[in-house]
């Protein structure tokens, strides 16, 4: 099956401490995968590498098919769609919100130096009607809530068709009913046959829906363990992994912790 993610003994330092090592993870196409970590775990330098902003120390890293060193990165990066708490805080507030969806096929927060035609628009609010997002059509970015906010960012980076898309701690500030209306969303999205691979990262076991098939499990810059998702999120494993006695229960295929 296809690679999409591919690292061998990777390893990255900085200032001569080292961030990540001896990472080695495969993520194959139609799989869906969930990152979790404690803070300072590795999860962002992580991502930041598998858009080519950070290369690594040592080790190889391949990413669609490209391996670093013999790729062109910004190229590539056309490909990955990214949604993070860092790129809500880089938007415009004023901009309309079909304008920062079609900015992402010009990997732009905004139009100001882009040229869309008139089917980018067309797109844009058919991907804003598939996140149920369409009725903040020609509302600015600042009217919307926290929820319609992280869905309009979730447009913008489908916006260039990515094969693989990123969604860094999408739920962070919502509530429990716009958390769980997001979830469904993304959910709604990796079920569709023309979806890319989407990595979730999250701090919070109860947000692996049950259509994230594998977990990787992060702890001091490692890999602390991977793999298929229940076999992965056990009592066992997040008891070691946050160091404190937990017990995981299943309920409705998802994953509950509680701290005993």
């Amino acid at each position: 099956m296809e690679k999409v993610i591919e690292m061998k003994n990777v390893s990255w330092r900085r200032e001569g401490k080292k961030i990540l090592h001896t990472i080695n993870w495969e993520v194959k196409k139609h799989e869906h995968w969930a990152v979790l970590g404690l803070n300072g775990a590795g999860k962002t330098t992580l991502l930041n590498m598998v858009n080519g902003y950070i290369w690594p120390t040592t080790g190889e890293v391949s990413v669609l098919g490209n391996k670093f060193g013999k790729t062109d990165i910004h190229k590539m990066r056309r490909s990955i769609g990214w949604v993070s708490s860092s790129l809500g805080e880089r938007v415009n507030l004023r901009h309309n919100t079909e304008d920062l969806v079609v900015s992402g096929k010009f990997a732009a927060v905004g139009l100001v130096f882009a040229d869309p035609k008139e089917e980018d628009f067309k797109k844009a609010r058919e991907l804003m009607e598939l996140l149920r997002v369409d009725h903040t059509y020609g509302k600015t970015y600042e009217k919307c809530s926290h929820g319609e906010k992280q869905k309009v960012l979730i447009a913008r980076g489908l916006m260039a068709n990515p094969q693989l898309l990123i969604l860094d701690e999408p739920t962070s500030g919502l509530d429990f009913i716009a958390r769980e209306e997001l979830l469904e969303t993304i959910e709604e999205l990796a079920t569709r046959k023309d979806a890319p691979t989407i990595i979730l990262v999250t701090h919070h076991i109860e947000e692996v829906l049950p259509v994230f098939s594998h977990t990787l499990l992060l702890q001091d810059g490692t890999v602390f363990t991977k793999g298929e998702r229940k076999k992965v999120l056990t009592s066992e494993n997040m008891s070691a992994l946050y160091g404190k006695n937990i017990q995981v229960d299943w309920r409705q295929e998802r994953a509950w912790l509680t701290l005993v």
